[in-house]
């Protein structure tokens, strides 16, 4: 469980971090906006790669998580596990928008790699063990295009966009 201050500073440091970028917000920026000193702020996270990793390990436990319950289940059907992506994606929204604007900061914590094997294991889920490059490839448009729905219209109701973005990615998936 995170402390309300780390909370506090997780927060301030999404807000900053959306205006002006990960890389170009400093630590003191953080702490001034919280009206703490940067030691207080350094009692609680060792450095800005700290405090980014804290944002996103709970995308990384919860996009792991989620594979592992989908692998686990003995069937599923492609419309319930899109949904299922959906809302995985629909939840961290805002995080991982902030991370999709700052690449370099993806590439440096690992995760490009990590959201390429993800992909991997979800093509598997949704077109069997041997898919054709053809699936494959519609299978990465489909994924990328329900991400990227979750995060462009962060502000729709799930309720409301899940629908279209399901419907939407079984459509690329059928195509061909």
């Amino acid at each position: 469980m995170t402390s309300p201050t780390k909370q506090r500073i997780q927060d301030a440091a999404r807000e900053l971090f959306a205006v002006k970028g990960v890389q170009r917000t400093t630590l003191q920026e953080i702490a001034d906006m919280l009206g703490i000193t940067k030691p207080a702020l350094y009692y609680h996270f060792a450095s800005r790669e700290d405090l980014v990793r804290s944002i996103v390990q709970p995308i990384v436990d919860g996009g792991e998580d989620f594979l592992e319950r989908m692998e686990a289940l003995e069937s599923i059907e492609q419309g319930e596990l899109l949904s299922a992506f959906f809302d995985f994606h629909y939840a961290y929204r805002r995080d991982i928008l902030l991370l999709l604007t700052e690449l370099s900061t993806l590439s440096d914590l690992g995760l490009i790699e990590l959201v390429v094997r993800w992909r991997e294991r979800l093509t598997v889920l949704l077109l069997g063990p041997e898919p054709t490059l053809a699936q494959r490839a519609r299978a990465v448009m489909a994924l990328g295009g329900m991400q990227d729905i979750s995060t462009q219209f962060a502000d729709v109701p799930a309720e409301e966009l899940r629908p279209i973005a399901v419907e939407a990615a079984l459509d690329v998936l059928r195509t061909g």
